[in-house]
């Protein structure tokens, strides 16, 4: 009465199949960055060129304003005689 009952032709079960409900992202490697000896001293030099530009047009700047000065002082004493 309890016994299982098996059928007459027994059939191996289905192979297990494993889906996943997304798929698995795509690992990447990273890019690597490689920067030429020459693009690195392209830039120093840049820097450095634009930073002599930069004292340059400072440096200018102080001398025009101090002739400015003087000259106005200059100018100042003269009408004054």
């Amino acid at each position: 009465m309890f016994l299982p009952k098996y059928p007459d032709n027994p059939t191996p079960p289905p192979a297990h199949t494993h889906t996943t409900a997304e798929p698995a992202p795509v690992r990447r490697p990273a890019p690597q960055i490689s920067v030429s000896t020459g693009a690195v001293a392209a830039v120093l030099v840049g820097g450095v060129v634009l930073t002599a530009l930069l004292a340059a047009v400072a440096v200018t700047a102080i001398s025009v304003a101090v002739a400015a000065a003087v000259l106005r002082s200059m100018l100042r004493e003269q009408h004054r005689r």
